[in-house]
């Protein structure tokens, strides 16, 4: 398409003329002085740009310098050359993990379906139970009720890791009597679900009890936390939606399938996306401190297999199963937010 001047200007039939119309003037002069008025808006609200910087700079150390590392996966391993500096090893770590057929192939394949495995389980089991939390909580009348049942299920969001790991080994622990192994044991035991031997033994010994042991503590801790951006988004429902469902007859339940869910749906979806942008991003602490060698067929993942064969394999291997692992999970999340926009039409961007 091409642009002609008469597209911009008037003609003046008094004058003979063509002049800048006024509308065109306006645009002419917010473009000239654009910078001024960035700047006349910065001065003005300068305070809520001062607490931008502390933020600008956490977000630069830990997100972008960081970034340098990567060059490490393509790089050969010097503890004495900077990595800027080392020869370029093109693809040769990328290609050892996934087609090496050594035994670190073998344990990057297993790690990385571990990993695919536990977070797949988390969105399904895990992802749930927030929004029915939040439903529930809206449904508590007494707010001195609805307070005390939310600060119990926040409580265990706010134990650091090693605290929670710690109540959940001392509950599945092992013993050589019934009174010596934990009280997940004994109940498990005393209902018949496993034998007294498997629970002398000790859950967290036995790969088959790892995922189930993961998720179930990863609920309780998460949970009630998680439920907060849920229930927000229902308080905001206006009144008038639960009235008008009132007068058509319907029902508790009625209101939160045509009213409540309805209502959210846009929360739902954007969480859902962040969810799944992080399906594969398990942090390492919670596994590291609850599994063990026993338990590595289904408990190691790429994190904890990147940690245990950094000073082994090199930091080059363990930075290419990182990356690997992130490249996954940005194409996740890409193809989760286009799914969403053509099904939901809400999206991230």
């Amino acid at each position: 398409m091409k642009v002609r001047a008469t597209d911009f200007l008037e003609f003046d039939k008094s004058a003979g003329v063509y002049r800048v119309s006024p509308e065109q003037a306006v645009r002419d002069d917010v473009e000239k002085h654009y910078w001024k008025h960035v700047g006349l808006t910065i001065l003005k609200d300068w305070r809520l740009y001062l607490m931008l910087v502390p933020m600008l700079f956490v977000f630069i150390c830990w997100r972008y310098l960081p970034m340098y590392e990567l060059l490490s996966c393509f790089k050969v391993q010097d503890d004495v050359i900077p990595v800027a500096q080392q020869n370029f090893a093109g693809f040769s770590y990328f290609k050892r993990l996934l087609v090496g057929g050594d035994s670190l192939s073998t344990d990057f394949w297993r790690a990385l379906r571990n990993t695919f495995i536990l977070s797949f389980y988390g969105l399904c089991f895990g992802f749930p139970i927030p929004i029915i939390l939040a439903l529930f909580f809206n449904e508590i009348r007494s707010n001195a009720a609805r307070s005390v049942f939310q600060v119990l299920t926040y409580l265990p969001k706010f134990m650091s890791t090693v605290v929670m790991t710690s109540l959940v080994t001392m509950l599945v622990k092992q013993g050589s009597s019934i009174s010596g192994m934990g009280i997940i044991n004994q109940a498990l035991v005393g209902l018949g679900l496993i034998t007294q031997e498997t629970g002398n033994a000790g859950l967290l010994n036995n790969p088959a009890f790892f995922r189930a042991i993961y998720q179930i503590s990863g609920i309780w801790e998460t949970a009630g936390y998680d439920s907060i951006v849920f229930f927000a988004a229902i308080i905001a429902i206006s009144p008038t939606s639960y009235e008008a469902a009132q007068i058509d007859g319907a029902d508790k339940w009625a209101q939160m399938r045509y009213v409540v869910l309805p209502s959210i749906l846009s929360t739902i979806v954007i969480m859902l996306i962040n969810r799944i942008g992080s399906l594969l991003n398990i942090g390492y602490e919670k596994v590291l401190l609850l599994y063990k060698t026993e338990t590595y067929v289904t408990a190691d993942v790429v994190s904890t297999f990147a940690y245990r064969n950094q000073s082994a394999a090199g930091i080059g291997l363990a930075s290419a199963s990182e990356m690997m692992n992130n490249v996954i999970g940005m194409i996740l999340v890409i193809g989760a937010n286009t799914i969403a926009r053509k099904a939901t039409n809400t999206s991230l961007y």
